[in-house]
């Protein structure tokens, strides 16, 4: 069945991405199922019309289609294989989408031991923030079976930019895909911090020198882009916490070294991180390893024209 207008929808995880992602869909017209350790999280989505369930599996035996959102892979597994778990209620044939940044092992897993009943199940974590999970517009990344995907697009566009909403392959690169995109940005993230840091700490005005790296070779979207909210607005981007951040760099360390591939580079991203980690707290956003340049070099990144 190719989803529409009344496929009911679960979702599980209503989280500073999860609670976006319902709304869009709520106003795409989806019959929606939720559920979260937190009713309260659920409080505006019940006001407009969706339903509540006490558990996963209410979730899933309520639903056509279930979406898990959630912060690690512990917590999917739990919340799939758990005591009233996401299997304890799915029909024979359901389908399962799984949005969270996490590994292949849950999923894989799950298809070993129930591959009898026919599940459907794809992995599509996404990027672009609270910001795009708010404004529909993330990208997707989908590893599975390319049927299955056809058949729940209409589901994902609402949550997401139709045009990057991307089938990457087989079961599991969807997460890969993820956390090398992560991995990267993360990288990036590092790699400005500590250049923009040096040159104005030399004596370069921050625009003068953000110019010009932007017209060399050196050029990035981070650069361009996500660097702003900092040096205009000092916004760290609490929406995701760094707790989260230090998770996902774990889980790109733990990809490389399951496939054999070195990551030194990588390795010392993820220290970085955890070290603003331990000095900013968990709840500091997720591009604070900037603020631990600035302290160490002595001045904030910002623009002057924005002070």
């Amino acid at each position: 069945m190719t989803a529409s207008a009344s496929t009911r929808v679960g979702f599980i995880g209503l989280g500073n991405m999860g609670s976006g992602m319902t709304r869009n869909l709520q106003k795409a017209g989806f019959p929606l199922i939720v559920h979260d350790i937190r009713r309260e999280s659920a409080a505006e989505l019940l006001a407009n019309g969706a339903a509540w369930a006490d558990t996963p599996a209410q979730v899933a035996a309520e639903s056509d289609v279930v979406i898990t959102m959630l912060p690690t892979p512990r917590h999917v597994d739990m919340v799939v294989n758990g005591d009233n778990g996401i299997l304890s209620g799915i029909a024979d044939g359901g389908t399962w989408i799984d949005m969270s940044t996490s590994v292949p092992d849950v999923a894989a897993a799950v298809r070993a031991r129930h591959a009898h009943r026919g599940l459907r199940i794809l992995d599509a974590p996404v990027s672009g923030m609270s910001v795009g999970a708010a404004n529909g517009t993330l990208q997707i990344f989908v590893g599975g079976d390319a049927d299955d995907l056809a058949r729940v697009r209409p589901v994902l566009e609402a949550m997401g930019d139709p045009e990057r909403i991307l089938h990457v392959g087989a079961a599991g690169t969807g997460y890969a895909v993820k956390l090398m995109i992560n991995q990267l940005w993360f990288s990036h993230l590092v790699a400005t911090a500590e250049v923009l840091a040096v040159g104005v700490k030399a004596g370069v005005d921050l625009e003068v020198l953000r110019q010009s790296l932007m017209a060399s070779p050196a050029n990035s979207n981070f650069l361009e882009n996500d660097v702003l909210s900092i040096l205009d607005h000092g916004d760290y981007d609490e929406g995701f916490a760094i707790a989260l951040a230090c998770k996902d760099l774990g889980l790109s360390i733990d990809l490389a070294r399951s496939v054999g591939v070195p990551t030194e580079l990588s390795a010392l991203v993820e220290q970085i991180y955890r070290r603003a980690k331990a000095q900013y707290g968990d709840t500091a956003g997720e591009m604070t390893p900037v603020k631990l340049y600035e302290d160490l070099a002595g001045i904030p990144l910002r623009r002057a024209t924005n002070s």
